[in-house]
């Protein structure tokens, strides 16, 4: 795990920045056709380096206190995937998101570290709105974000080329909404990490 052991902590997981050395495991996730299947497909390896320096190395210093982090066991200190909070490209909407990889899926993770960063987006970053975007038929997704407390509301065209101009499914949750329904959560934060 890296040296901070993780900025944001929930029972299991722990979040980290990014670092250079990381694409490898970045690579490996997006090389997977079962990951990559509902994000656009497969991805080469330069252009996960693009996306490490790009979208998530450089976006900690455009936008402080958002991103894209590496996901670890808290136990084994093993990268299980990523975590997002972070604008939908081209739009001012946040977003809370996920990638894992193959071997974790169905035990909770996606769940469990999607409401430890709603918690911190809106105590911390007292953001007003949360958003997130599936593929339409990535149904396993769309129950997560349900079980965090985000509503399906309706599809949406997002004009990045990223998105590849198909509807997605688009949900949101308010921050009033999340403070009156928020199931009691255990969340360890330390922000200036973030």
């Amino acid at each position: 795990m890296h040296e901070h052991a993780g900025w944001l902590r929930s029972a299991r997981l722990a979040l980290c920045r990014f670092t250079p050395a990381d694409l490898e495991f970045l690579h490996g996730l997006y090389a997977d056709p079962a990951v990559a299947r509902f994000l656009g497909g497969v991805k080469s390896r330069g252009e996960c380096e693009s996306m490490l320096h790009e979208r998530v190395l450089a976006y900690y210093d455009e936008h402080p206190g958002l991103g894209v982090w590496l996901t670890c066991a808290r136990d084994s200190g093993a990268a299980v995937g990523l975590h997002l909070l972070n604008h939908i490209r081209g739009e001012a909407h946040i977003q809370v998101g996920y990638v894992l990889a193959t071997p974790y899926w169905g035990h909770g993770y996606a769940t469990e570290m999607s409401r430890a960063l709603l918690h911190y987006g809106f105590t911390a970053r007292q953001l007003q709105q949360i958003t997130a975007i599936t593929h339409l038929d990535n149904s396993a997704s769309q129950r997560v974000l349900q079980k965090c407390g985000l509503q399906r509301r309706g599809e949406r065209v997002l004009a990045h080329p990223s998105y590849g101009g198909q509807p997605l499914a688009w949900f949101e949750l308010e921050a009033a909404e999340w403070a009156r329904n928020a199931p009691p959560l255990h969340v360890e934060m330390r922000i200036e990490h973030a």
